[in-house]
């Protein structure tokens, strides 16, 4: 068995008494003393994360912005330079590959950041869909460390440490510049719910930029947050995660995402017939929120019944107690016919049927 790859913060990360776990053939800190305690200093301050995991591939050329859209479901080609769009990449029968950030760093230069667990079918996949058109795609994956600073006080922290315009920088927007003295990419983007920011950076210079970090951020209340809270912080957002909301077997249109989706495209793209399909006719399932009433927690798999019937109409994907809201909380796909917001359900939590509510998504708005 091959042993998990470690980032480039691996040693700082034992430092600082990190528990770990194999994630996507990598191995990432889990939590590093509290998880609930990190997930409330993302909430309230701030917390630092290594994502060196995420993989990141590189796009260039006359064409590249139009081999994109043939590979992808949106348009990247309308990507303002120096900005950001969320976009999937689904086979031919509209099942999702992947959900994926693409960033438009040049007029002919795209970066393409995928899930972990994906990134060796993603590159692949753009390699060969981006036959034919004059483009290069090469995964860079390895070129790349990246940080996350996620939090209230993150820009506040951030702002301290670079020669770029921290107020100027919009959400889902990229910059090149300096953080503490390190030549970075730097992102107003994140998968918390908080605003924050996201620094890409080369491996050699990433525990430079992590202790600089570190330093400057501690006044404010910064903490190292780990996987565990990553994954309580997006659950709460309402943000899907590839693998469990997000999957082969599912559509842009089951997850709630059919807004991503452009069907006016000169090329067309990788998916199109399928997906106007669905469109047509509606999702099979629908993704939405979960509030038990209990205390006992819905998990990923387990099933939905109706009340009234006691016939299962659906699976919960993500859940766990939301330090937030004080409450279990999950996501879940259920029939469409009652998906309505005020259901009623039950949850099979162990052979036990537990009372659960539908509620709007997200759970948790900063605003």
């Amino acid at each position: 068995m091959t042993s998990p790859v470690p980032t480039p913060l691996h040693a700082i990360h034992q430092a600082l008494g990190a528990s770990f776990t194999d994630f996507a053939g990598w191995s990432m800190p889990v939590r590093y003393g509290s998880e609930t305690a990190e997930h409330n200093a993302v909430r309230t301050t701030a917390g630092l994360f290594d994502l060196s995991h995420m993989g990141e591939i590189e796009v260039t050329g006359r064409e590249a912005g139009r081999a994109l859209d043939r590979a992808l479901v949106g348009r990247p080609s309308k990507i303002g330079l120096g900005r950001a769009r969320y976009s999937m990449i689904c086979a031919e029968d509209g099942g999702i590959i992947d959900d994926l950030v693409v960033y438009r760093l040049e007029e002919e230069r795209y970066l393409v950041v995928a899930n972990a667990s994906n990134v060796h079918v993603v590159a692949p996949a753009l390699v060969e869909r981006a036959e034919g058109y004059d483009a290069v795609v090469r995964d860079a994956s390895a070129e790349w460390a990246l940080i996350a600073v996620q939090g209230p006080a993150s820009p506040a922290i951030v702002a301290a440490l670079t020669d770029l315009d921290v107020p100027s920088l919009k959400y889902y927007a990229i910059d090149a510049g300096t953080v503490a003295g390190v030549d970075v990419l730097l992102a107003r983007t994140g998968y918390t719910g908080e605003d924050g920011f996201e620094i890409y950076c080369e491996p050699s210079s990433a525990a430079a930029v992590w202790e600089a970090i570190t330093e400057a951020g501690t006044p404010h209340g910064l903490q190292p947050a780990g996987l565990a809270c990553r994954d309580t912080l997006r659950l709460e957002a309402g943000m899907p995660l590839y693998g469990h909301e997000l999957n082969r077997d599912t559509t842009p249109f089951e997850a709630g995402l059919g807004r991503v989706v452009s069907f006016e495209k000169l090329d067309g793209f990788v998916g199109d017939a399928a997906l106007a399909t669905r469109r047509e006719e509606g999702p099979r399932s629908v993704l939405v929120g979960l509030v038990a009433a209990g205390r006992r927690s819905p998990r990923a798999g387990y099933a939905i019944a109706d009340p009234a019937t006691g016939d299962e109409i659906g699976t919960v994907t993500s859940g766990s107690p939301s330090p937030t809201l004080g409450r279990p909380i999950a996501m879940a796909y259920v029939r469409p016919d009652l998906a309505a917001v005020g259901t009623k359900v039950h949850v099979d939590v162990r052979g036990s049927r537990e009372d659960a509510e539908i509620v709007d998504l997200p759970f948790y708005s900063k605003k």
